[in-house]
């Protein structure tokens, strides 16, 4: 089992960034591939990014591709979620998850965090 902690969340004005971390504690981190979710108010949970458990395979929704970038440190168990550019759609309760393989549905996450809110200010 694997216990995750989001950080990092906040204010920020549209066209700014912030940078999420998620600390992971108990197995070994490096048996988890690792995504972030978000979920905005009245909508459901969707894929933001995964990252695969060497860390060499990523994979963003089209919605963040090119603003946002997973990455993680297997020798801290840590992985992190740079998002630049923001806009105000990105405003949502976003959530570290762990599973066996890397993918973009919430099915294939054993293990989720407690999210952390992030608001984007137009």
């Amino acid at each position: 089992q694997v216990q995750l902690v989001e950080s990092g969340g906040g204010l920020v004005q549209a066209g700014g960034s912030l940078r999420l971390s998620c600390a992971a504690s108990g197995r070994s981190f490096s048996s988890y591939a690792m995504g972030w979710f978000r979920q905005a108010p009245g909508k459901q949970r969707e894929f933001v990014a995964a990252i695969s458990r060497s860390g060499d395979s990523t994979d963003y929704a089209d919605s963040v591709k090119g603003r946002f970038t997973i990455s993680r440190d297997n020798g801290k168990s840590t992985v992190s979620l740079q998002m630049n550019s923001l806009k105000p759609e990105d405003t949502a309760v976003y959530y570290c998850a762990a599973g066996a393989t890397r993918g973009l549905g919430l099915p294939n996450y054993d293990y989720w965090g407690q999210g952390t809110q992030v608001t984007v200010s137009s």
